[in-house]
């Protein structure tokens, strides 16, 4: 136990005097871009190239998310306990799929009592008519003895007491009509209720039954069995396959050189990819916290490219001038860049510090003015092309 304690007291000193000794030879500006490597001569390079000065765009970069053009955000319509849910996140789905299966116990018994006030309505409604029939008969008979009447009264055959007797039956058989008639439009109302309450029965079982509304992916799950789902409670989520876009916040000094229609440069860094998209939306209001702009860019399909990944907008401000060389003309040893350059009859190795990526060729920062020439074989002290 002793000796490993001590090997590793002598690691961290080791580790220590090394790094202070790499400080203390950077500091020194031994090791500088464009300083000679100190090594033994270079042979002649089988290949030779020039560093170039070309001019490139200044880019500025805004950082945002990849999100489906269209997501649908499930919720239930009536409050009920989750029996099953049928998909997992990550499933495809078409249009009237089923998704979740809530408890429907409770809107079946509502629906059955409901389909019983239906049938109480319409006998009813049956029992309204066959008064009203009634009503017509009697009203028809008492109206034709008040007429005979009424005629035998002015022939002086009938006398005035019969006349108001058969008179007072005839308006007794007119308010029963009257009463019937508002007894049948009673009970055709309450058929008409009924028959709403059943349907409102009916489209609350079937809320029960939780379907996709459009062809997509699940991209979220947000319900497991036994829980209790309501509306305004977020269930799940489907996106659209296919259209996808970088949504993007952009600064507001900047925000000028994008505009609608606009195609930028798209960098997606978990694929190692550059795309071209079109500016589709600029949200006319910028946050107030941040002071950008939500910038929404659709994207063509690309293999691999999922909701959630991160990605670059890039906006071009100015244009500037910058020193390149071919990648594989830049060698490194650890962290240590160098490019072999031809200095009259010799061939030198010296440091440089690169930048951005241009296709097949890498820019320069420092340690070269442009126009050199150069060798493309790594230095022999090691270092591996790049």
């Amino acid at each position: 136990m002793g000796k490993k304690c001590f090997l590793v007291a002598g690691l961290g000193v080791g580790v220590t005097l090394l790094v202070l000794w790499l400080v203390g030879v950077f500091n020194s500006g031994v090791i500088q871009p464009g300083r000679v490597v100190p090594t033994r001569p270079v042979e002649e390079p089988a290949l030779t190239d020039q560093a170039e000065i070309i001019v490139v765009p200044v880019m500025y970069e805004a950082v945002g998310t990849i999100r489906p053009k269209t997501e649908t955000n499930i919720e239930a319509q009536v409050t009920g306990k989750v029996l099953t849910v049928l998909v997992r996140a990550g499933d495809k789905v078409s249009k009237n799929d089923k998704l979740i299966v809530l408890d429907s116990r409770g809107f079946q018994t509502r629906l059955e009592s409901a389909e019983q006030g239906l049938k109480s309505a319409e006998a009813s409604h049956r029992q309204a008519g066959e008064a009203i029939n009634a009503a017509k008969a009697a009203s028809y008979t008492a109206t034709s003895t008040w007429k005979r009447m009424k005629t035998l009264f002015d022939s002086k055959v009938a006398t005035l007491d019969e006349l108001d007797r058969v008179e007072a039956q005839y308006l007794q058989a007119k308010a029963y009509l009257a009463q019937a008639n508002d007894g049948l439009a009673a009970a055709s109302a309450g058929v008409k209720q009924a028959s709403k309450a059943v349907e409102e029965a009916q489209i609350n079982l079937g809320y029960t039954t939780i379907s996709a509304n459009t062809d997509g992916e699940v991209a979220k799950r947000m319900v497991e069995p036994g829980d209790i789902a309501f509306p305004g409670k977020s269930l799940m989520l489907i996106q659209t396959s296919g259209s996808l876009r970088l949504e993007a916040l952009v600064r507001e000094g900047v925000i000028g050189k994008v505009r609608p229609g606009v195609k930028l440069s798209v960098e997606v860094q978990a694929l190692g990819e550059r795309t071209v998209g079109i500016v589709e939306e600029v949200v006319p209001s910028a946050d107030p916290s941040t002071r950008s702009f939500l910038v929404k860019i659709g994207l063509d399909p690309i293999p691999g490219l999922y909701p959630g990944m991160f990605g670059r907008l890039l906006v071009p401000l100015r244009e500037k001038e910058v020193v390149v060389v071919p990648v594989h003309a830049v060698s490194r040893v650890g962290q240590l860049e160098t490019v072999l350059i031809k200095n009259g009859e010799v061939w030198d190795p010296v440091y440089v510090r690169t930048g951005n990526v241009y296709e097949d060729k890498i820019e320069i920062l420092s340690g070269l003015r442009g126009n050199e020439t150069l060798g493309m074989t790594a230095l022999e002290a090691g270092g591996e092309s790049k």
